[in-house]
C-alpha cells in the first residue's frame, strides 16, 4: 500500500456509460478526478458481456449519448439494435475522443471506501493497494454488473467447459459439435441460444420460468433513415426525456386503454407493435402495467404468437408464460422461439423436474441425466445493489452501507443516502434506471450530480448529505408508486427475487419523466431534502 494517499477532488467507480460521462462533466468543472475500473478496458457491462448474440434491447440511435452534438452526428451505427462489439467500440471512441483514458485506472477494483468525518473526505482503497483521499465519491457501478453465480449442488465439479454469460471469454468459445446446456431463460439466454444452436451438436435449455419475448426485427440501418434521425436529433432526445417506460421515442406510447378499445382495433394495435418490434410493445396501451385484465389482453396476444411459431404444441405450452407480461423484463428476440423447432434443441422444464445436481459430466434432474460438454449459466445478475453491497462502504458514525440496506435499499432520489455525505450513486435504487432508456437515465443523473458539485464549488459547500426524513419519505413514495402497478406481482430481479436471501423490495421507480421533473424541482428549491454545509 502506498504510504501517502493520492489526494483528488473526486473518485468515480466504474468506466461504463455513467463513469465516462461523469468524468467528462467533472473535468469540465475543473475537478481533479480519477476513475477506477475493475475491467481491463472501458465499457462497463459492454466490456464484460461478450456472449454470442449480446446486443442492446433499446435502439442504437437512442441508446447513445446526447450531450455532444458533434459526437452524435459523426458516429455511424450499423444496425437498429447495436451488438456488444459495436457498443464497446462506441464507448472506446468516446474515451479517446474526449481524452478520458489518462484519468482511468483499469484492472483495479475498489474494495473499501471510508468517510472521515473530521476531514470531510473519503478514503478509497483498491485491490492494487492504492489509496485515494477524495472530497467526493460517485458510484457508477451499474445496475447489472454483478453476475449471479448459481447455487446448484455440484456446480464446481463439472469437468467440461463452464461459462457464465456475464463473464464470457473475450476470445469467444467454439461449441461446434458439442453438447451444450444452458441454464436460465432471461435476456442473455434468449440472445445466445439461437447462435449456440447453430454450432452445437445438441443444445438443451433448462427453463424454470418462460420469458415473454418480442421480435427485434433487427437489421442494417437505412442511410436515409439515419440522415432523417440526425437532422431531428434534438427533438428525438427531448422526446426520450419525456418518456416513461416506453423504451423508445421513435415508436411512442399510446395513451389509450386496452379495455376501452374494441377487440378488433386492439388486435390491430398489438399487431402493429409486434411488426415494429422491441420493448415499445409494452406501451401499446396506457393500462397494461396497471390493470390485470388489460395486461391479460397483451399476454394472450403474445402467447398466441408463441403457438404460431413453435411447431410442437407441448413445447409451445412450456414456452408460454403465465405471469403478468412486463412484471419481468421483456426479452427482445431474434430467432429464439424458432430455435425450438430444430431437431437437436431440447427444452427441460425444471419447475416440473427440478435440477438435483450438476455432475462431472452434465446435469441431473428428477427426470434423469443430461450429458453435456459445455455448461452455460445464463443466470443473470445481483441487480441494482449487488456491486455496491460488495464494497465495504463505511459512512458517518461507522455506518456500513451493506448493513443499512440489509432490509432493502434506502436512498433519496436514487442519488444519495443519509449518513453517507458527499457520496452519490448513478441510477441507484429508488430511481427509474432499468425502467427507462439507461443512457437517458444516466445522463440525467450525471448532469444533476455535476450541477450539484458546481453549486458546492461556487457556494463553498464542503458537505452534502441526504436528510434521513427526506430519504424515508422517498422510499415510501417509491413503494407507493410501485404498488399501483403490476411490476411487483411476480418474482423478478427488479425485486431481488433471483438472489437467495435478498430482501424482496421493488428497487426501480416507474415513471422517468415525473422523476426527472421532481429532481429539477429539488435542485431549484435549494436542494430540498439535503443538508449542505
Amino acid at each position: 500500500m502506498t504510504d501517502t494517499p493520492r489526494t483528488v477532488d473526486l473518485v468515480v467507480v466504474g468506466a461504463g456509460f455513467a463513469g465516462l460521462y461523469m468524468l467528462h462533466r467533472a473535468r469540465g468543472l475543473g475537478l481533479d478526478t480519477v476513475v477506477i475500473e475493475a475491467a481491463d478496458g472501458v465499457g462497463g457491462t459492454w466490456w464484460w458481456n461478450r456472449y454470442p448474440g449480446a446486443r442492446c434491447d433499446v435502439e442504437s440511435v437512442e441508446y447513445s449519448y446526447s450531450f455532444d452534438e458533434d459526437l452524435q452526428q459523426e458516429w455511424e451505427w450499423s444496425e437498429r439494435y447495436a451488438s456488444q462489439p459495436e457498443i464497446l467500440r462506441y464507448l472506446e471512441h468516446v474515451a479517446d475522443r474526449f481524452d478520458l483514458r489518462r484519468a482511468i485506472r483499469l484492472g483495479t477494483r475498489v474494495t473499501a471506501a471510508t468517510w472521515d468525518d473530521d476531514a470531510g473526505r473519503w478514503g478509497v482503497v483498491t485491490d492494487a493497494d492504492d489509496t485515494f483521499d477524495a472530497r467526493f465519491l460517485v458510484m457508477a457501478t451499474g445496475c447489472l454488473s454483478m453476475p449471479l453465480e448459481p447455487d446448484i449442488p455440484g456446480a464446481g465439479g463439472f469437468v467440461g467447459t463452464t461459462l457464465h454469460t456475464g463473464r464470457w471469454p473475450a476470445e469467444g468459445v467454439d461449441v461446434t459439435g458439442l453438447r451444450v446446456g444452458v441454464i436460465g431463460t432471461g435476456s442473455s439466454a434468449v440472445q445466445s441460444v439461437p447462435l449456440l444452436a447453430q454450432q452445437a451438436r445438441e443444445l438443451t435449455v433448462f427453463q424454470r420460468t418462460p420469458a415473454y419475448t418480442v421480435p427485434a426485427h433487427n437489421g442494417p440501418l437505412d442511410p436515409d433513415e439515419v440522415a432523417q434521425i440526425k437532422a431531428g436529433y434534438p427533438e428525438l432526445r427531448q422526446a426520450n426525456r419525456k418518456m416513461g417506460v416506453a423504451f423508445g421515442a421513435r415508436f411512442p406510447p399510446n395513451d389509450g386503454s386496452a379495455l376501452e378499445t374494441d377487440p378488433e382495433t386492439r388486435q390491430a394495435i398489438y399487431e402493429r407493435r409486434w411488426e415494429w418490434g422491441g420493448l415499445p410493445f409494452l406501451a401499446a396501451f396506457n393500462d397494461l402495467l396497471l390493470d390485470p385484465e388489460a395486461n391479460e389482453t397483451a399476454a394472450d396476444f403474445v402467447r398466441a404468437k408463441i403457438r404460431e411459431v413453435v411447431e410442437d404444441p407441448e413445447v409451445a405450452e412450456l414456452l408460454s408464460p403465465l405471469q403478468v407480461i412486463g412484471c419481468k423484463r421483456m426479452c427482445v428476440d431474434t430467432g429464439y422461439l424458432d430455435t425450438f423447432n430444430r431437431p437437436h434443441v431440447g427444452l427441460v422444464d425444471v419447475s416440473a423436474t427440478p435440477i438435483e445436481t450438476i455432475t462431472p459430466h452434465g446435469v441431473r434432474t428428477t427426470a434423469g441425466h443430461h450429458d453435456l460438454d459445455v455448461l452455460v449459466f445464463a443466470t443473470g445478475f445481483d441487480a441494482m445493489t449487488g456491486a455496491l453491497a460488495r464494497i465495504a462502504i463505511i459512512g458517518r458514525d461507522g455506518r456500513r452501507l451493506a448493513e443499512e440496506w440489509s432490509a432493502g435499499p434506502h436512498t433519496y432520489l436514487g442519488l444519495a443516502m443519509a449518513g453517507f455525505p458527499n457520496l452519490f450513486t448513478v441510477t441507484g435504487p429508488g430511481s427509474p434506471s432499468v425502467l427507462a432508456n439507461m443512457v437517458t437515465a444516466i445522463e440525467q443523473h450525471v448532469e444533476w450530480i455535476a450541477e450539484l458539485l458546481a453549486h458546492a464549488q461556487s457556494e463553498g459547500v464542503a458537505r452534502v448529505e441526504a436528510d434521513h426524513d427526506a430519504q424515508e419519505e422517498w422510499v415510501e413514495h417509491v413503494n407507493g408508486v410501485a404498488a399501483i402497478t403490476l411490476f411487483p406481482t411476480c418474482s423478478s430481479w427488479y425485486l431481488g427475487a433471483n438472489v437467495a436471501g435478498k430482501p424482496r423490495v421493488f428497487m426501480p421507480l416507474p415513471g422517468f419523466a415525473d422523476y426527472a421533473e421532481h429532481c429539477t424541482h429539488v435542485a431549484e428549491a435549494g436542494y430540498e431534502g439535503f443538508t449542505l454545509i
